[in-house]
């Protein structure tokens, strides 16, 4: 996870306040899937968020205009979809940063690796 940590730790997160992460993106592109949806909840437990998970546009950011999410936050929610889903997110995995840009791209990752 070090490597994932210092590739994400370069961006400009912003605090876990609700912000713009529900009207970031395109309306069509807003409305999440029930899988999405159960992510979103998993992120806003593990993270403690101030934002319901229902708000959590897909499309949008998990980094600065989005959710906000620092490092140690990918950490934890590392562990906890590790947990949940029974796949091990790499810190050496080349695609990292595209895996966790936004809600929709990690829910696609977790559908296609998933165990559980």
């Amino acid at each position: 996870m070090s490597a994932l940590i210092h590739k994400l730790s370069s961006m400009d997160p912003k605090s876990h306040g609700v912000n713009n992460a529900a009207t970031g993106v395109a309306p069509d592109s807003s409305i999440a899937s029930p899988e999405e949806l159960e992510l979103a909840q998993l992120i806003v437990a593990t993270l403690n968020l101030e934002v319901a998970a229902a708000e959590i546009n897909p499309a949008a950011p998990l980094y600065r205009e989005g959710l906000g999410l620092d490092s140690i936050d990918v950490l934890e929610l590392a562990l906890a979809i590790s947990k949940t889903y029974g796949l091990q997110l790499r810190s050496d995995d080349e695609n990292n940063l595209k895996i966790f840009s936004s809600l929709r791209s990690l829910n696609r990752h977790i559908q296609q690796h998933r165990t559980k």
